[in-house]
């Protein structure tokens, strides 16, 4: 065995062997493979082999297309056969809840060019025809739908692999990962020592004792899945054509054909975790014990739904474990704080994603970033709060609600409430009802009188409407007070931190005292964050962005750091409340004994009655709004200082609904909507920021200089939807003519103008034009025409006055 090689890669499952093929596709050649057993061994070997495209992630969907197109590549490369059998699926609906988010999906897969269909009861009765109606309104009909063969599978990746110059060493047991002064790693095993650059954790059911050997704790979870091949059955055997797929989501199941016969598996409510305490490392290619009292519900509601089956007899039964993360979807890239360590685990669906992992992976170890946007699966989305202990009841949830109706606006309840502020039983009694980001609870709006404590999930208008009306006027008319907690919250210092923040963010860094907004650009000049750049003195800055990008943004701050520069996260450290609304500057003055005379964009150090804050003039409601921020300690003392300041003046809460409402009303776009590694400066907007007279480099100038030079084809708009009980969420299609021609970003409805707003990139010809429009919503063309001018405040007098 070598003793050196440029990557590593621990796990010889689906995903570890689409890593090493895709390093070499994208030209590394000296990458090692190491498998303690054979390939295959842990969850790959006994996976049931679907394959599908549908997720309520874009970016994720797409990667299962690529993965799916990959196959027949594989094969022409190899000579090896992955045993594909493209039989199309269908995903019933029962419910019109289930069926509005088939259409919601479908009208994602428009502009994605996924050729997916809606059929009725009638065209499920030909295309599949042992599934009962009854109770179905219709389905979503993938073509590209289908299932292959493990084993093969992965063979063949291991031999595209080995053909481009991979080593693959079986049998060999890694025990230690050492890392190295200079920040390279050595990898220990049975059979010796490699020193490398790259480690990469692809470990499946062990990647929780394999990432340990280096310090890292990843949040994923073994749980029991079960599933069951009949004996043959005439109905599958007599046809001319391979079954489809049928995913039944009412019964929690899956349905394929298999050789003569069925198969069908359970995502069933009382589920099983699996090695809580740890995967053994003798365990490999055994099974489970059947368990048919968990599945029992889930067999007598497949009895009803697929009559054949209970005339078909048990030919055998797989039982075995495989991983979840929380969310459900995959851990990849490279581990915040680690040099040269990356993740690329929690794949639990490695025949429908592997092939994408395996792309993202690559592309982010040799290019530095992805092609397409990554948080979705990205190791980076959970921060260091995370522990065994949240995750446990949160990959159960997730394994519960694996077939569940997937809503824009649900609150999943597992391992909640986790983290809270000073403010949450303060909250708690004023009527709060609870969202979760990034592990914390944040207040989404708050119910008053009879107003409901819980908003029903739906794709359509919810039960939170009012309560959202009732505070965006408070802000409108008089004065809101909102929480700062959940920003994400940065000091940069040192004698070199104004030409570092030069180099990292596009945008020009503000004087001491004023503060300004800048996007954050990868090499290729993606978004990769927008943030508000704050100078208290020169040498001390303090940067403001999404509190759930934390992990991401301090990695990549990390990854930048030169000498002179200190970089802290104080997200959890300073917190805070904005005021804004025509009343704000009211608050301030009665509470402040020094005046209050900031203007817009500008900061200051301020006594706010007993507590020293930082105060900023700025708001994303786009009213007049001061952002304070206080030490954490201090923030009791603080709201109750603005609170009672604020009664006389009409102060009311608001929470994030409400401010999701208010940012439309001046086409403001959001981290993860309009401005993400999806969308560039130029396609949204933020090329209005980035300080072009700049003489140093910043990172993303070439590629920006070159859209400023070529613009690109299209561009975010703002539009009016005539919509009905349902507004837009996101990815919606944007039909101009007969043609889908863009898709929406965000929207929802504008409680202050009365009408409902999209955010949407369309073809830049178009901008700015009169052109008819119409916006696909739950399945229904809705008419829409751009708006050129902000709902509220146009001039921006009352914002920047």
């Amino acid at each position: 065995m070598q003793t050196t090689a440029q990557a590593v890669i621990i796990g010889g499952g689906v995903v570890g062997a689409s890593a090493l093929y895709h390093l070499t596709k994208l030209g590394w050649t000296d990458v090692v493979l190491l498998e303690r057993s054979e390939l295959t061994s842990g969850s790959t070997w006994h996976a049931a082999g679907g394959f599908h495209t549908l997720n309520g992630d874009t970016n994720m969907a797409a990667l299962q297309g690529y993965t799916i197109r990959l196959y027949r590549e594989l094969e022409e490369i190899t000579d090896l056969s992955c045993g594909l059998h493209h039989v199309g699926g269908l995903t019933l609906a029962d419910t019109p809840e289930r069926f509005d988010m088939l259409k919601a999906e479908r009208a994602k897969h428009r502009y994605m060019g996924l050729d997916t269909e809606i059929v009725t009861p009638q065209e499920i009765a030909q295309i599949a025809p042992i599934v009962n109606l009854d109770g179905i309104l219709g389905a979503l009909y993938d073509p590209l739908d289908g299932h292959l063969d493990p084993s093969g599978t992965t063979h063949a990746y291991a031999k595209a692999a080995r053909m481009a110059g991979a080593q693959i060493h079986l049998h060999t047991k890694v025990t230690a990962t050492t890392q190295r002064p200079d920040g390279t790693w050595d990898v220990v095993t049975d059979k010796g020592t490699i020193h490398t650059d790259h480690v990469v954790n692809a470990a499946g059911l062990w990647a929780r004792e394999v990432g340990a050997m280096a310090g890292v704790y990843l949040p994923l979870h073994p749980m029991e899945h079960q599933y069951i091949v009949t004996e043959e059955t005439p109905e599958i055997y007599e046809r001319a054509t391979e079954h489809p797929h049928v995913m039944d989501p009412a019964g929690e199941s899956y349905l394929r054909q298999e050789g003569r016969g069925l198969c069908i598996g359970f995502y069933e409510q009382p589920c099983r975790p699996w090695a809580v305490d740890g995967t053994p490392w003798d365990f490999g290619h055994e099974l489970l014990p059947d368990d048919f009292d968990k599945i029992e519900d889930s067999i007598a509601f497949a009895f009803k739904r697929f009559p054949v089956l209970e005339r078909a007899g048990v030919k055998s039964v797989i039982h075995g474990p495989f991983t979840f993360a929380p969310d459900g979807n995959p851990l990849v890239g490279p581990i915040p704080g680690l040099r040269g360590y990356w993740s690329a685990c929690g794949v639990m669906a490695g025949f429908s994603q592997g092939g994408g992992v395996g792309l993202m992976l690559a592309q982010w170890m040799i290019h530095g970033e992805c092609e397409r946007d990554t948080r979705a699966l990205d190791v980076a989305r959970f921060g260091d709060w995370i522990s065994p202990g949240y995750t446990l009841p949160k990959v159960i949830e997730n394994y519960q609600k694996r077939f569940s109706v997937s809503y824009p606006n649900e609150e999943l309840p597992a391992a909640r409430p986790n983290r809270t502020t000073p403010m949450y039983d303060i909250f708690d009694g004023m009527g709060a009802v609870w969202g979760a980001q990034y592990g914390l609870e944040v207040v989404n709006y708050f119910a008053a009188g009879d107003e409901p404590r819980y908003e029903t999930p739906s794709f359509r208008r919810s039960n939170a409407f009012e309560a959202t009306a009732r505070e965006v006027r408070a802000v409108r008319k008089a004065v809101g007070i909102n929480e700062l907690q959940n920003f994400g919250k940065y000091a940069v210092t040192g004698p070199k931190a104004r030409a570092w923040l030069d180099r990292i963010m596009a945008g020009r860094i503000p004087a001491p005292g004023r503060v300004s907004l800048t996007p954050m650009l990868s090499p290729a000049g993606r978004i990769i964050g927008d943030f508000t750049v704050t100078c208290l003195s020169e040498g001390v800055f303090r940067l403001t962005a999404s509190y759930g990008a934390q992990a991401y943004h301090m990695r990549w701050f990390l990854q930048h750091q030169t000498d002179g520069v200190q970089i802290e996260n104080l997200s959890d450290r300073v917190t805070g409340f904005q005021i804004a609304g025509p009343r704000a500057r009211d608050v301030l003055a009665a509470v402040s004994r020094a005046p209050v005379d900031l203007r817009f964009m500008e900061a200051r150090q301020m006594t706010i009655g007993m507590t020293d804050c930082l105060v900023q003039r700025l708001s994303y409601t786009g009213d007049l709004g001061y952002e304070i921020y206080c030490d954490p300690m201090a923030q009791r003392q603080l709201w109750q200082t603005l609170w009672q300041a604020g009664q006389p003046l009409g102060m009311a809460p608001f929470g994030m609904r409400a401010m999701m409402s208010l940012r439309l009303d001046k086409f403001f776009g959001s981290w993860g909507a309009e401005f993400s590694p999806d969308y560039t400066p130029a396609e949204t907007g933020l090329d209005r920021f980035i300080d072009w007279r700049k003489d140093s480099y910043w990172i993303g100038r070439a590629a920006a200089e070159a859209e400023r030079a070529t613009p690109p084809a299209r561009v975010l708009v703002a539009l009016q939807v005539t919509a009905e009980d349902a507004d837009v969420h996101g990815y919606e299609p944007v039909w101009i003519g007969d043609k889908v021609q863009g898709f929406c970003t965000s929207g929802g409805y504008s409680h202050h103008a009365r009408t409902s707003i999209a955010l949407a990139l369309i073809p830049r010809a178009l901008a700015g034009t009169d052109t008819p429009m119409q916006v696909e919503i739950l399945g229904k063309r809705q008419d829409a025409r751009q708006l050129f001018e902000p709902l509220f405040d146009s001039d921006a007098k009352r914002m920047r006055g």
